[in-house]
């Protein structure tokens, strides 16, 4: 057997100002055929365990592009197109394949590209043709649409949010994929619109048993793969939203049923299933009614991990305006500010101004009088099973609130992102953090309380009011019922 495995994306917010451009794919990084030569990171994970899979079984691995952007706005068009078309070489170079294995996201979009995902994989059959076997895996957060059904073998989603199982989730597709090329199974797909749109904690009831369930369906009755597709609600294509996915073993009536079953269960307990969100001064309420411990504040509406720039000042002005604290605030992108503190060196009192720097979905900027307290290069954080980078890193200190500051758009995973500069994150009562959920496993611990913050960001869960023109069907919260 002939392997193909590559991987090429990232996840659009189309609501933010700025675009997603050769840079932002070169600051993760552009590996020609050599990925799997590294140690994992985030992205290329699964295409090591496609590598260990494939040649266990000793056949042929040809690796193609991989390079991922952090999510951000929608991608320059030539950029896509040039990435895109070295995909395509790749693969036709290859020729014959057997499988093609795809690390795609599954919400990226283009300039004249509403469905990244759905060109790449039409593109990739009508090079290999309909013998070959073409599998891809998708982040939960995808835009599930028809072109990616209709052109893949088949296609598997991340279950966990945050994302701890892409590498399971790899070899899951990999086996599927290797059972087809065999001709033990024959991979059909069905997808079910539950017209929602929502955040969905997966570690906590009910989302956690829903996950568990669909686990338990899959290896029985003729049923090889269930999935959910969160969908992500940042932008303006036909198939945002919530789906399920169901790969049977060659019985497209089961798989559609089953999905159909899933999605109106998920439907008619939507209130319970989704995230509800606090305001700042609820938030602080809640926080302020502990007595001991940490409380964690997530800045859902300024998560990087979503699009947002990661230097809103909502939060932290209301915090400063309150007197909430002592507070731990970040990791807030203020490159600007870093400069100023490196130059400054460690121990000196100054005014600095911080965020605010990318526009009103990112309020005005914040003057404060902080010490520098430490600086920090190429710092890691831990996401799942590897490790992802901050950048440089500065801990500006102040009268209530301690804010880390740093060089690279990225969300907050993890407790280290912090300890790198000797802070202990416990010894705070409030830690704000600019993520959506990725660093829900590494704080819990620590965590008395954990709260979801909603602010004007460029992440605002304000799904009833995002500017969707594309989207034929109606939606929950937008419509209390739209199946009537």
């Amino acid at each position: 057997m002939r392997v193909f495995i590559a991987g090429f994306g990232t996840e659009t917010n189309a609501f933010v100002p700025f675009p997603t451009g050769r840079r932002a794919f070169a600051a993760y990084g552009v590996f020609r055929g050599d990925a799997t030569r590294h140690p994992p990171a985030p992205f290329s994970g699964p295409l090591h365990v496609w590598r260990r899979e494939a040649e266990a079984r000793s056949w042929t691995v040809v690796e193609g592009l991989l390079t991922f952007a952090a999510p951000s706005g929608v991608t320059v068009r030539g950029v896509y197109e040039g990435f895109r078309d070295e995909l395509l070489a790749d693969i036709r170079q290859a020729l014959p394949l057997d499988i093609v294995l795809l690390n795609l996201h599954g919400a990226m979009v283009a300039d004249g590209y509403d469905d990244c995902e759905g060109d790449i994989l039409a593109r990739v059959r009508a090079i290999v043709g309909s013998a070959t076997v073409v599998g891809a895996e998708l982040d939960l957060h995808c835009h599930l649409s028809e072109a990616m059904i209709r052109n893949a073998t088949a296609i598997v989603i991340y279950k966990e949010y945050p994302h701890i199982d892409p590498m399971e989730r790899a070899a899951e597709l990999f086996t599927i994929c290797a059972d087809a090329a065999e001709g033990r199974v024959r991979p059909v797909m069905a997808r079910y619109d539950c017209r929602m749109m929502g955040s969905y904690r997966t570690p906590v009831e009910p989302m956690k048993s829903f996950v568990a369930r669909m686990k338990a369906l899959e290896g029985k009755d003729g049923i090889l793969s269930v999935s959910l597709a969160h969908g992500f609600a940042f932008a303006d294509v036909e198939d945002v939203g919530t789906r399920t996915l169901v790969v049977s073993d060659g019985d497209a009536g089961k798989a559609e049923a089953l999905a159909a079953r899933l999605g109106q269960e998920l439907f008619a307990q939507r209130h319970s299933y989704v995230t509800q969100f606090l305001t700042p001064d609820e938030a602080l309420d809640r926080a302020a009614a502990h007595s001991e411990g940490t409380v964690v504040l997530a800045d859902r509406a300024d998560n990087p991990g979503s699009g947002a720039p990661g230097d809103s000042t909502f939060l932290l002005r209301r915090i400063l305006e309150r007197g909430a604290g002592p507070t731990l605030f970040g990791v807030m992108w203020d490159p600007m500010a870093f400069q100023i503190a490196e130059e400054a060196g460690e121990g000196p009192t100054l005014d600095m101004r911080l965020g605010g720097k990318s526009g009103k979905v990112s309020g005005d900027p914040v003057d404060l009088r902080v010490t520098v307290r430490g600086i920090a290069r190429n710092v890691q954080q831990p996401y799942g099973p590897v490790m992802s980078p901050l950048g440089d890193i500065a801990w500006l200190s102040s009268e209530l609130v301690d804010i880390v500051v740093n060089t690279y758009r990225t969300q907050t995973f993890h407790p280290d992102a912090f300890r790198a500069l000797g802070i202990d994150p416990a010894r705070y009562r409030l830690i704000v953090v600019k993520s959506a959920q990725h660093f829900y496993n590494g704080f819990a611990p620590l965590a008395k309380e954990t709260l979801y913050v909603t602010t004007p960001g460029a992440a605002e869960p304000a799904y009833a009011r995002l500017p969707y023109t594309k989207r034929k069907t109606p939606f929950w919260p937008k419509v209390e019922d739209p199946f009537r």
